[in-house]
This record gives structure tokens, C-alpha cells and sequence, in this order.
């Protein structure tokens, strides 16, 4: 089995360096990854400058790219053939709720997916930022690498539908208090959406853009709230973001000649 692997936190993180160790054992692994941090990179693609890869040996190459450039770039110049799956992670924090539509973790994924390659994205949640009083951890970035290992062995003989990837979310917990692991639907998080205006030493106005996290929304079987209960998450999710349901109403209605 080959196996790429990819991440936005960058080669140096501990997180996908943990993923490759354990994925090991299920067959050949290349890693191609940002040679910096990239998260919240979304899917985007680099189109309007050149891209570098530098083989670090022992099939490990960072990119100057995006998350989704690594996936683009692993599949057709380092790999030159399509991988057998594809693996995003393990990201430093959540990917929960609508988290996903800003996540290059989850974006890399994705790009698999658009090939119809099995795509796992996986995350490792601190859950000081989810749980009110909870405190704050080392992340357990071997534990997480090991959780990964065993959610493809449990999957590998899955056919996913087409243009779908799994969304994996793990707290970081000890082992031991992990409660097992759940199918889940995604949920909806909400942030403060804040905007902070500074001035440079120049008097130039500058911004930072972000918030902290208030709550989610979202039943009891959705990816937040089985999480803070203590599980890991597996979430499928489909690239068709058409909303059939409002199809059929204005198939229906507004647009019926």
C-alpha cells in the first residue's frame, strides 16, 4: 500500500511526523508537506508563483506550497502515480463543525478526494479550548498516531463513495479516558469574529483577524458534542455542497417554466 501523507502545521510539527511513524506499518509512506506553517491556508492552490520541493531524504520532501500544492505536487512529480490513500495530520487543534471550510489539514484531504483516493483528515483537540475549566495539556501527538493507525485498519476495506473523506477529530486525553470512537455529523461552531486594529511605529494602521470560541450548535450525534463527551469523531464528509432539498423547492417553483 502506498500511503502520502500531508499536513498544515508543516514538516517540523510532531503531529505528522507521529502519523508517519505508525502508518509505517501498513505500507510505503512519502511525506509531502509545507516547509512552514500553513493552517487556516484553506483549499487553495498556488497558480501565480513558482513552487520548491526539497527532498529531505528517507521519502520526506517539504513544499513552499499550500496544503492542497503538497497533495497536487505528491501525487504527480514526487510520487508520479497515484497513492493507494491519502492522510492529512495529525493538525494541532480541531477541525469541528464548520472549522473544515477554513482548515488546510482538512483541505489536503480533500484534494484526495477530488482524485477518489480514500482521504483521512486528522485532528488532536485541546480540549481547554472546548470544555469550560479544563485544563490545558501537552498534546498527545503519539497517542493520536496511533489512534490514526487504527481508525485505517478499521476502514482500509471501505469503499467511500465518490469525492468523500473522513474527518477525524481525537481529544487529548490519556489513552485510557478515551471512551472509544463514534460516527459523527458535523456541527456548527460559532467565534467572536473579532477584528483588532493596531498601529505600527509608522502610525500605519494594521489588523488581526480571528476570536475566540464561544459555543456550537448541533444535535447530540454531531462531531462537537461527542467530542467534549470524550470520543473520537469520525466524520464523512462529501465535496457536492448542493443543498438538495432547496433544489427540488426552487426546481419546483421559481424556475418551473
Amino acid at each position: 500500500m502506498k500511503i502520502l501523507i500531508s499536513n498544515d502545521d508543516g514538516m517540523e510539527s510532531h503531529g505528522i511526523h507521529s502519523l508517519a511513524k505508525n502508518l509505517k506499518k501498513l505500507g510505503e509512506v512519502t511525506v509531502v508537506a509545507p516547509h512552514r506553517e500553513r493552517s487556516t491556508a484553506g483549499h487553495s492552490l498556488t497558480l501565480h508563483k513558482p513552487l520548491r520541493i526539497t527532498n529531505l531524504g528517507d521519502g520526506k520532501y517539504a513544499t513552499s506550497g499550500t496544503p492542497a500544492d503538497c497533495i497536487y505536487l505528491g501525487m504527480r512529480e514526487v510520487m508520479k502515480s497515484l497513492p493507494d490513500v491519502i492522510v492529512s495530520g495529525v493538525n494541532r487543534g480541531a477541525n469541528l463543525g464548520t472549522d473544515i471550510h477554513y482548515s488546510g489539514t482538512v483541505a489536503a484531504a480533500r484534494e484526495g478526494a477530488l482524485m477518489n483516493i480514500p482521504s483521512y483528515a486528522f485532528s488532536l483537540v485541546d480540549l481547554s479550548q472546548t470544555l469550560p475549566n479544563y485544563p490545558h495539556e501537552t498534546f498527545r501527538f503519539e497517542m493520536a498516531g496511533e489512534i490514526a493507525l487504527e481508525v485505517l485498519q478499521k476502514t482500509i476495506d471501505i469503499k467511500f463513495p465518490a469525492h468523500t473523506l473522513l474527518n477525524i477529530n481525537i481529544p487529548n486525553m490519556d489513552r485510557s479516558e478515551i471512551k472509544g470512537m463514534k460516527i459523527t455529523r458535523q456541527g456548527f461552531r460559532f467565534y467572536s469574529n473579532e477584528v483588532s486594529r493596531r498601529s505600527d511605529p509608522r502610525g500605519k494602521d494594521y489588523y488581526w483577524l480571528g476570536g475566540h470560541y464561544l459555543r456550537f450548535e448541533g444535535g447530540e450525534d454531531t462531531d462537537c458534542h461527542v467530542l467534549n463527551d470524550g470520543y473520537v469523531t469520525i466524520t464523512p464528509i462529501t465535496i457536492d455542497c448542493t443543498h438538495n432539498q432547496f433544489y427540488a423547492t426552487l426546481v419546483a417553483s421559481a424556475f418551473n417554466d
